[in-house]
């Protein structure tokens, strides 16, 4: 399955809401970010606090182009949490960190414009 990050690609098939609910989206605050240089695109390794239910996870995200590392701790991220665990070299991916991609295909990363607690599931 491709996926287009083009903002006039046509949406996708229809959904139910169940399968929507199937999707674990919630809201968590980087801790630490890490160079990934092994990594086959260019990524940072993030460790994200998802809060006490879902717990400290770690990510892979190829948001290079329009982030420095010393400006993600702190940073709320959105993150599908129900994958199953991806390896990425000797990285072990563990969430799925949401973007979108701006105009030049640079990944900016989605998260609220307002506090929300660590583990707040998207709905």
């Amino acid at each position: 399955m491709h996926i287009s990050h083009a903002a006039d690609a046509p949406a996708g098939e229809p959904i139910t809401f169940d399968q929507f609910l199937a999707v674990d989206i919630r809201i968590g605050t980087v801790l630490s970010a890490e160079p990934f240089p092994e990594a086959r695109k260019p990524a940072f390794k993030l460790v994200i606090d998802f809060g006490p239910a879902i717990g400290i996870r770690k990510s892979s995200a190829q948001i290079t182009e329009r982030y420095a590392l010393h400006e993600l701790p702190g940073r709320k991220v959105a993150a599908v949490v129900n994958f199953p665990p991806r390896q990425i070299g000797k990285f072990m991916s563990e969430v799925l960190t949401l973007g979108f991609a701006d105009d030049t295909g640079a990944v900016i990363l989605f998260a609220p414009d307002h506090g929300v607690p660590n583990g707040s599931r998207l709905f």
